[in-house]
């Protein structure tokens, strides 16, 4: 019944999402969220993301729509105080309450130099003093275009540092935790970031960084994503299979399980929220984990991009609508 592009959504669902959200999503915190060995059931600590999709039994999807509500931890409710308890209905409509632990920006393990570097790969920028002890790596989303110059797409926290990179910056392939050597390993030039904000609801994590050598870099996805089909983004739905190569994980297969998702991630500006994500289950194990961050989303059957990875938890992983981020950046796919 939900097989269809967010824009789809009948708006009774929107409605009562967008009332979930209002309620609970954002409404004020009574405690901290970070705790060491407890989970608050306050609906403003425990839930971290409202989406839309088909209700779950047993495991199993039904043909009946809802708003899922996704939580740090699902609780048993003789435990919950009556006013902590989740609706079952909200304006008419069904609720799902789905576990998915935190959601944070996903962030880096080792990987090796390639030239061309090509999507897929470790790439990373170099914190400048008195940071520049910490070391860090996340992966090269795809080849775009504007004019005649390419870019690497990616995040911002893995191209920008969470805005806090100057434009210019030198983005090396590896990353400087995956080896790579400042000297020598520099291939790109931050050139642009949608600004990532801890106060107003965000709908992308993007950056770019200006190639220097177009010999450098090849448009092909690593593994066995290989070459886009078309250009152009595809619009994800619900029950859609999709592929991604990332550092941290490499190829693995997912599904997608919501296309209109509101969450809040941790970053380190802070708990961040993002409006209307994809988020995508692993067929069998995680789909991505720590240094995934930035990898493209492709649909297995059309072989066309349909997100930007930007982070998860063990459950879950969060995308970007990829038709989003291109816009907001201005540029095209190269495939």
């Amino acid at each position: 019944m939900l097989r269809c592009p967010r824009h789809e959504i009948p708006e009774a669902l929107r409605s009562a999402k967008q009332r979930a959200v209002d309620r609970i999503l954002a409404g004020p915190r009574a405690v901290p969220r970070r705790f060491i060995n407890a989970v608050s059931a306050h609906p403003q600590d425990n839930v971290v993301g409202v989406g839309i999709g088909r209700k779950m039994v047993k495991g199993k999807p039904t043909q009946r729509p809802c708003v899922r509500l996704y939580v740090i931890r699902k609780l048993d409710k003789r435990l919950i105080a009556p006013g902590n308890i989740l609706p079952t209905h909200i304006d008419g409509v069904e609720t799902d309450v789905i576990e998915t632990g935190k959601f944070r920006a996903q962030a880096p393990a080792a990987r090796t130099r390639r030239r061309p570097a090509r999507p897929g790969c470790s790439i990373g920028f170099r914190l400048p003093a008195p940071h520049d002890n910490l070391i860090m790596a996340g992966t090269f989303g795809a080849l775009v275009a504007r004019g005649g110059a390419r870019f690497i797409l990616s995040n911002n926290h893995v191209l920008a540092n969470e805005n806090g990179l100057p434009i210019g910056s030198a983005i090396y392939q590896p990353g400087l935790l995956d080896h790579g050597d400042p000297a020598t390993d520099a291939i790109a030039r931050l050139s642009q970031f949608s600004p990532l904000s801890a106060s107003a609801p965000n709908r992308v994590d993007c950056a770019i960084a200006e190639v220097t050598d177009p010999n450098l870099v090849g448009a092909h996805v690593m593994s066995k994503v290989g070459k886009l089909s078309s250009d152009q983004p595809f619009s994800a739905v619900e029950g859609m299979r999709v592929e991604k190569v990332g550092r941290g994980t490499g190829y693995t297969i997912g599904t997608v399980s919501d296309v209109s998702a509101d969450v809040t991630l941790d970053y380190e500006l802070g708990e961040l929220k993002f409006v209307d994500q994809i988020l995508i289950r692993g067929v069998s194990g995680v789909f991505s984990e720590y240094g995934d961050s930035g990898a493209i989303v492709v649909d297995v059957d059309s072989g066309r991009a349909t997100g930007l990875l930007i982070g998860g938890s063990p459950e879950y992983s969060i995308a970007n609508h990829l038709d989003d981020v291109l816009t907001e950046l201005g540029v095209s796919l190269v495939i």
